[in-house]
């Protein structure tokens, strides 16, 4: 909301005599202005009955609008779009902004600022510590993506991949091939070549956080020195036990062997608690372009 009211058809809410004493007077936090001269007054009385304040607070307001869209939009991209889609009309796990009735009962980003700052508990909605300024700007984006989808009823998209390439690439590849350890066990040329022709939107992510059909497989090393390796079929405190490339079942106490277990989903699940989500944006971006 305005620190102040607006002037636009003053000269038709009040008389000039009243105005005049508005402003010799002041009113609430606005000061009084007593030693103004005549012609000062009158000038200024002009300019209030005139097409300049129209125009001229028009032309202000569209620029502020039009500001606060494009810095709305830059936030949405970076924080929002991977769930709810570039546009605000939904993505796979986020629901169409541009029809929530919050969001039509919103003004100035009031009950959007609620939600944004607590989260939405029991769901994916994480809670975002985001300025006065950036929730105006968000508001703005969001509002403004309503119109147009209201304006343009019956031309919705279907979701896009692009909805999930929010991250950036180069930033996907460091991490795959730096701090997120992913290339220890996977190849952008070995067993991810292709990954995206295969898979797409949320399965791939899904894929990427909660590995499918993952064998464990596991290193013997015997008394002699002798290795086996094979699939891990059971382990306890007492016993190892594996099926060979024979499919063969061997199994010896723990207190007698070494072994070894390699269990690719346990260092998914390891990263859960590692991961932002800046990481899983640029990762989602970086394996979109494994075609």
């Amino acid at each position: 909301m305005p620190a102040f009211p607006p002037l636009l058809d003053i000269d038709r809410q009040m008389t000039d005599p009243q105005i005049t004493n508005l402003i010799h007077a002041g009113k609430g936090r606005m000061p009084g202005f007593p030693k103004l001269e005549h012609a000062e007054l009158a000038n200024l009385l002009r300019y209030l009955a005139s097409d300049d304040l129209s125009s001229g607070s028009a032309h202000t307001m569209e620029a502020q609008s039009s500001g606060l869209d494009a810095a709305g939009k830059q936030l949405f991209q970076r924080n929002c779009a991977f769930c709810h889609g570039r546009d605000a009309e939904g993505g796979e796990t986020g629901p169409d902004l541009t029809r929530s009735k919050l969001v039509l009962a919103d003004e100035n980003g009031d009950k959007i600022a609620e939600v944004v700052h607590n989260g939405r508990p029991g769901t994916k909605m994480p809670a975002f510590n985001f300025s006065h300024q950036e929730m105006l700007s968000l508001a703005a984006f969001i509002h403004g993506q309503e119109k147009f989808a209201a304006a343009h009823a019956g031309s919705r998209r279907g979701v896009s991949v692009a909805d999930l390439q929010t991250g950036n690439v180069k930033a996907g590849e460091a991490y795959f091939n730096g701090a997120g350890g992913c290339s220890k066990c996977h190849s952008a040329t070995g067993d991810l070549a292709g990954i995206a022709t295969r898979y797409q939107g949320l399965q791939l992510e899904e894929r990427m956080l909660y590995p499918r059909n993952v064998i464990d497989r596991v290193t013997v090393t015997l008394p002699t020195g002798k290795t086996i390796s094979g699939k891990l079929a059971y382990l306890d405190e007492f016993t190892v036990g594996m099926r060979d490339a024979n499919n063969t079942y061997h199994s010896w106490p723990v207190s007698r062997v070494k072994y070894v277990v390699d269990a690719p989903e346990e260092a998914h699940v390891e990263q859960f608690s590692k991961y932002t989500d800046a990481d899983v944006h640029n990762l989602m971006a970086y394996l979109q372009t494994l075609r």
